[in-house]
């Protein structure tokens, strides 16, 4: 009894080309939804171990160094914004010299 339900849900499938079709393919990897994801959740949480850490060592005394380090992170932050402004500027040069 229980094989000839099965049988018949699968002779309906069939039917309607359930098992026939092809899946999906992989498109590959979304890299925006990479980026995005690293932008809104890991750099926001970086940034805050580095302020704890800023805080601590200014807490301390340590003012010269809080000084340095600062300037160390924001050069960095300006050179990730010039890489980003970058990768667009060459998008669009490879859109006009292509199309």
């Amino acid at each position: 009894m229980i094989a000839t339900e099965i049988a018949a849900q699968v002779a309906a499938a069939v039917q309607h080309g359930a098992l026939l079709a092809a899946p999906d393919q992989p498109k590959g990897i979304n890299t925006e939804g990479v980026v995005t994801f690293f932008a809104s959740n890991i750099a926001p949480i970086l940034l805050a171990v580095l302020g704890v850490i800023f805080i601590g060592r200014a807490s301390r005394g340590e003012i010269s160094k809080v000084l340095t380090s600062s300037a160390i992170a924001i050069v960095g932050l300006a050179f990730i914004a010039g890489a980003a402004t970058l990768f667009f500027v060459g998008d669009f040069l490879i859109d006009v010299l292509f199309n």
